[in-house]
């Protein structure tokens, strides 16, 4: 069992938070109540994108719907295998969820680490109340969720052990403020032939994947892992649902997406990078 020990602060004047009932206080007299699924909403409008305001209600379920086909499965197992690997000597760590989403990455990051607790966070109040679902309806004891920024974490300073970020922007300067010192930070993203089957459909001229530039200089990597295996989508709704969670949805011809509706089965490539990287002393 963990302590009870608070680690959100107030996303107004940085206090420490503390949970009274059914709600987050701090000194200066903030208050956050906890919603009736029982995450926090953390975002002030500073935090707020306008242009980005997180999934809404039906790209979570096109998403749910996708990931509980259970296709990206062996990723959160690799993914887990490699935090386990990192904190192997950590007794209880602390690992923050990053951009978590419906929590279908958490809830299996937590199943293989059932000695770590998580904190997921994800700007999108619906993805958020989804991971709720998810962790009562499959008895999950080692998590919390807060609807909240990446680049605004509402978290203490030097708390977390590892940082996990799966699929979402990367922050460095707010990474490095809440890890521990030599803390570890893992992102997940796509290979550069991660569903390149996909790109022949919808494009003349398919193109792979540039590798991601993070400018992480508060950390030093240590290590990249390409993740592949083969996949094949056997219905017309899981490969639309897969449509709708990549970047592709958003800057992809009518007529290519008509074209992508006519397919009812897709062979393919499901390749991911997989970054370890530790932070620097000094910061």
């Amino acid at each position: 069992m963990f302590r009870v020990i608070y680690m959100y602060v107030c996303p107004i004047c940085k206090k420490r938070l503390r949970k009274l009932d059914n709600v987050w206080h701090c000194q200066n007299g903030h208050s956050f109540d906890i919603a009736r699924k029982g995450y926090v909403n953390l975002l002030t409008t500073k935090g707020r994108n306008p242009k980005n305001a997180g999934d809404n209600a039906e790209m979570v379920k096109a998403r749910t719907d996708f990931l509980d086909r259970d296709y990206y499965l062996p990723l959160a197992k690799k993914t887990a295998e490699v935090m386990g690997g990192l904190l192997e000597n950590v007794k209880q760590p602390y690992i923050i969820d990053s951009g978590c989403g419906e929590g279908f990455y958490t809830v299996n990051y937590a199943k293989a680490l059932p000695k770590a607790k998580f904190y997921g966070i994800d700007i999108s109040k619906a993805a958020v109340a989804h991971c709720m679902t998810r962790i009562h309806c499959e008895n999950i004891t080692n998590c919390e969720f807060a609807v909240a920024s990446s680049f605004q974490l509402p978290f203490i300073d030097k708390f977390a052990d590892l940082i996990v970020c799966t699929f979402a922007p990367v922050s460095n300067d707010d990474y490095a403020r809440v890890l521990k010192d030599g803390g570890k930070l893992v992102v997940v993203s796509p290979s550069p032939r991660h569903l390149f089957e996909l790109k022949e459909v919808l494009y003349e001229k398919p193109y792979e994947n540039k590798p991601n530039v993070y400018g992480l200089n508060k950390f030093d990597e240590s290590e990249e892992m390409i993740f592949e295996y083969p996949v094949v989508l056997e219905s017309q709704e899981d490969i639309f649902n897969l449509f709708t969670m990549t970047p592709y949805y958003y800057k992809t011809s009518a007529e290519a997406v008509e074209k992508l509706k006519k397919v009812n089965r897709l062979e393919l490539t499901c390749g991911f990078s997989i970054r370890t990287f530790t932070k620097k002393r000094g910061f």
